[in-house]
């Protein structure tokens, strides 16, 4: 018997960047998970106001907002820029203060099929989505085998009009989607 119920996907990223590349790209990624019957939610890395993580601090509401958001998601797509090798500090410092999540049950992201998509402005996009695959894990999620490294943004995506101009880029988004929406399906299921 199927699940009657949407995925929910929420994706998060980006830059402060204005028109950042990778928020299209997840914008892109969560337009085709709708219309795939799934819900979605994106929350701006660049437009979040989170203060620098600090092991012990008092989480604002705005990171408890997201925390809960990502715990009850059925499936996330995390998407960073390359800043120097790795994800951006901004991407970093929001996914440290998941730390708000280890007494949640199940703690953490346990069992979260995450999407991940790196941007470039160069080449080595696929560094990003190294670190992310590691930040995944630490916290008890299963990074989808589907990645999308995409390297040199300026050609891939059309800035004034927020879009993907590469059709093989758009394509591989597509099947980004298609993926983080069956596992979704798939380990909600076994959750259940």
């Amino acid at each position: 018997m199927s699940d009657p119920a949407p995925v929910h996907v929420v994706g998060f990223g980006g830059t402060r960047s204005p028109g950042s590349t990778t928020v299209v790209a997840l914008e892109h990624v969560l337009v085709t998970a709708r219309s795939l019957g799934a819900t979605s939610e994106l929350f701006d890395a660049g437009t979040l106001d989170i203060p620098m993580y600090d092991w012990g601090a008092k989480p604002t509401p705005e990171i408890e907002r997201l925390a809960r958001t990502f715990h009850a998601a059925d499936a996330l797509v995390w998407a960073s820029p390359l800043y120097h090798g790795t994800v951006s500090g901004l991407f970093k410092n929001a996914v440290d203060w998941l730390e708000v999540l280890a007494d949640a049950s199940p703690p953490y992201l346990t069992d979260k099929p995450v999407g991940l998509i790196g941007v470039a402005g160069g080449a080595q996009a696929l560094q990003a989505i190294t670190s992310m695959e590691q930040i995944v894990r630490s916290l008890r999620g299963w990074a989808v085998p589907l990645v999308v490294p995409i390297n040199r943004a300026s050609d891939a995506f059309d800035r004034s009009a927020a879009s993907v101009r590469d059709l093989r880029v758009a394509g591989q988004l597509d099947a980004l989607a298609r993926e983080v929406v069956r596992a979704g399906r798939m380990f909600r299921g076994a959750r259940s």
